[in-house]
């Protein structure tokens, strides 16, 4: 699995997961993920305004990548998460492997209900 692969499904996957979770969360009195209040004071006129604003959140990512080259694969390179993993392997005689690790976060402001 290619690394823009691996990223764009888990984010996409999280997105669905706070939509589905919206109406359920309704029906039992609760909210996910709500807007945020902030009070506005203008210095000038004293006037004081409520203004809703989406929270920001970040989604931290740890990915080993590998790179694998044998005499029976035409090598390649995989992300792997925890114990599983997708990529290419194979099984060869004799085989050079890497592993590095990647740490980055993304902000994201997710589907916020009222």
């Amino acid at each position: 699995m290619k690394l823009e692969e691996f990223v764009s499904e888990t984010i996409n996957q999280i997105i669905s997961g706070i939509r589905k979770t919206h109406d359920h969360a309704k029906e039992h009195g609760a909210i996910v993920n709500p807007k945020k209040e902030y009070k506005k004071i203008s210095l000038a006129t004293k006037e004081t305004k409520i203004e809703a604003r989406s929270p920001i959140h970040t989604v931290e990512f740890d990915v080993a990548i590998t790179t694998t080259e044998g005499k029976e694969t035409k090598g390649g390179i995989g992300v792997f998460v925890g114990p599983i993993g997708a990529g290419t392997q194979g099984k060869s005689d004799s085989s050079n492997s890497s592993i590095s690790r990647i740490k980055f976060s993304v902000p994201i402001v997710f589907p916020t209900q009222e």
